[in-house]
């Protein structure tokens, strides 16, 4: 399952066109994301991604969960979100 990794910065539309892509490519994806703000991105790119395969019948479904990752050598706890076609 490809990994797609989620900051704070990161852009809304752009991290909903990947997420669209590897949908339409795998079936699912694992978005992962550490920190409220990143988690917002996250969650408005799912979002944005379900508008843009809705109209061509895809229905996308969402399960949250922890993951530890660990960053610059030190362990984090991320939301993983994984994301699949229903």
């Amino acid at each position: 399952m490809e990994i797609l990794k989620v900051s704070s910065k990161s852009a809304p539309n752009s991290v909903a066109g990947a997420i669209a892509g590897v949908i339409r490519e795998h079936k699912c994806v694992e978005i992962q994301a550490v920190g409220a703000s990143a988690v917002n991105q996250a969650i408005k790119a799912i979002a944005i991604a379900r508008g843009y395969l809705a109209p061509t019948g895809v229905e996308l479904i969402c399960i949250p969960a922890f993951v530890n990752v660990t960053i610059d050598g030190e362990d984090r706890t991320a939301v993983k979100l994984i994301v699949e076609t229903k």
